[in-house]
């Protein structure tokens, strides 16, 4: 049995997919790693999440953020084998999943009046520390951009969207102590 210890990583860097090596500070391996961050706190707020329909959105939102993860875990150089080895990517339907969201919780009379200071329950203060993990993620993967990295398009309007569903669900969440 393999072990997880490989330490090839003790000197700074990481692989990506198909072995190349990078910093670990190299502003693709800190795109990655955010949107890793974001999908451990999504998984918090999901375990803390009564609601059913809110465990559905955020573990679909889970999966998806593998295949971005995937994505991003590829050099330019090999962004060719990726696709054509049918990993998962960033799709349209993703982003119309989340646009479906907002719509729905836009609909479901949510209650707010300006911004909010998280903690109200603990559930919604782990939907904000995602929302602000994700923000820092968007950032990241701006930056690698900024360097000349390449990205699919879609990813940063997927985060770009992820932010505004998980503001949304922590005043939902709110919204529903308001009124019990």
């Amino acid at each position: 049995m393999r072990s997880i210890a490989t330490r090839t990583g003790d000197d700074g860097s990481t692989s990506l997919m198909f072995g190349r090596r990078l910093s670990k500070s190299h502003p693709r391996v800190v795109s990655y790693g955010n949107i890793d961050e974001l999908n451990s706190a999504l998984g918090v707020a999901r375990a803390s999440s009564t609601d059913e329909w809110v465990g559905q959105v955020l573990i679909e939102t889970q999966k998806e953020l593998v295949g971005l993860m995937g994505e991003l875990a590829v050099d330019d150089a090999d962004v060719e084998r990726y696709q054509k080895a049918g990993y998962a990517c960033a799709e349209p339907e993703h982003l119309k999943r989340l646009d479906d969201v907002v719509a729905e919780l836009e609909n479901r009379a949510i209650t707010f009046d300006g911004w909010s200071t998280p903690g109200a329950s603990v559930h919604a203060a782990t939907l904000d520390m995602a929302r602000s993990i994700c923000r820092r993620s968007e950032r990241g993967v701006v930056a690698l951009i900024e360097t000349g990295g390449q990205v699919n398009p879609l990813s940063l309007k997927y985060l770009n969207r992820l932010s505004d569903v998980l503001w949304l669900l922590a005043r939902y969440d709110e919204t529903q102590i308001k009124t019990t």
